[in-house]
């Protein structure tokens, strides 16, 4: 009996049933699973999503950054461009003004300075101008050739008595019917005629001949400006009524001079409104040329009068002369007229309240 139960408790491996083998081995794997974490799995999918979408974004922001690094980039590129373009018109602009200036320089034939703007210039020119004078003056007292001219200080013609200086110097040109010929008669007989025949009348070519002596005096370095005004007023170059022009340009002054030789004298006398744009201009004339005939004949409102007296054109002269500038000398070149006696003497008083000059010249003057 002993023996068979010692034989029943021993226990051998190869005992065990297959099943239990299986059994053991699936409850392993279910507990290895249970073990495992799935929701850290999980977690780190959802992050590396969220990191790729951002990763995304930075990438499309660097790629626009990138391109608007090209654009700014680009747009420097042309300011660059602009900037040395405009570097470069801004040497050629001072080259053209440095060798303007030397032109002007070599018109006096020398300079007391260095030239580095255009009034350093007129400075240096004016020097040399009253230097002249000055040689002009002591040869004249040394030599004693000359009985007729005086030579004094400052640009003044003395044998004329009219003051040829200025750095804006005005030229008003009476242009209306009486300045074709002295006496009533001739001027309505001219008046018919052709605009040839009136160009030439006697009187009027010693006008224009007038404006172009004047014109031959102006200093180099001045600038000008001439009008002809009857019953309104105008720039004989058209356009230019309202800036002064420069001496220098030759060409233009030449210009002018032969617009002057094709005007036609017509109409009343109209000095208030002349007058008052002179009062106008901005800078102001230095020095005015007038050069008329007579008194005015109408004013700004007008006349419906056929003939006007000597005492209505005194009024209409002294209404025109308050128009004026004050402290800007006149100097008055008065032609003959039959029938005003009044103006010479008004016009000289105008001359010597204004500090300019008066000339009532021959027949063979200029």
């Amino acid at each position: 009996m002993s023996s068979r139960k010692k034989i029943r408790r021993s226990v051998s491996p190869l005992s065990l049933a297959f099943l239990d083998v299986m059994f053991c081995g699936f409850g392993a794997i279910i507990l290895l699973f249970l073990i495992l974490d799935h929701a850290s799995t999980i977690t780190e999918l959802d992050t590396s999503s969220e990191f790729a979408a951002e990763i995304n974004l930075l990438q499309e922001e660097v790629l626009q950054g990138q391109l608007g690094l090209v654009q700014i980039r680009n747009t420097y590129s042309d300011t660059s461009f602009e900037v040395v373009t405009a570097e470069g018109l801004a040497r050629q602009i001072q080259d053209q003004i440095d060798t303007f200036l030397e032109e002007l320089a070599a018109l006096e034939n020398s300079s007391v300075a260095s030239v580095e703007s255009v009034e350093q210039l007129r400075a240096d020119v004016r020097a040399l101008e009253e230097e002249l004078l000055r040689l002009q003056a002591s040869s004249l007292e040394d030599g004693g050739n000359s009985a007729r001219q005086f030579l004094g200080d400052g640009n003044r013609q003395y044998l004329s008595g009219l003051f040829l200086g200025g750095q804006r110097i005005l030229i008003l040109l009476d242009s209306s019917s009486s300045m074709l010929d002295s006496t009533i008669v001739n001027i309505i007989r001219t008046r018919n005629m052709s605009e040839d025949a009136q160009r030439n009348a006697p009187k009027w070519q010693r006008v224009v001949r007038t404006v172009d002596w004047i014109s031959t005096q102006f200093p180099i370095t001045s600038r000008y400006q001439i009008w002809n005004f009857s019953d309104n007023y105008q720039s004989v170059i058209a356009g230019t009524e309202n800036r002064w022009l420069e001496v220098a340009d030759r060409d233009q002054l030449n210009h002018a001079i032969d617009n002057v030789k094709l005007l036609v004298p017509e109409n009343g006398t109209n000095m208030e409104k002349v007058f008052r744009a002179v009062a106008n201009m901005s800078p102001p004339p230095d020095n005015i040329f007038l050069i008329t005939d007579g008194l005015p004949t109408i004013n700004d409102g007008g006349s419906s009068k056929a003939l006007v007296t000597p005492e209505e054109r005194l009024d209409l002269f002294e209404e025109a002369v308050q128009e004026l500038p004050e402290g800007v000398p006149v100097n008055i070149i008065l032609m003959p007229l039959e029938g005003d006696p009044s103006a010479a003497a008004v016009f000289w008083q105008l001359a010597q309240y204004s500090q300019g000059s008066f000339l009532s010249p021959s027949k063979d003057w200029p």
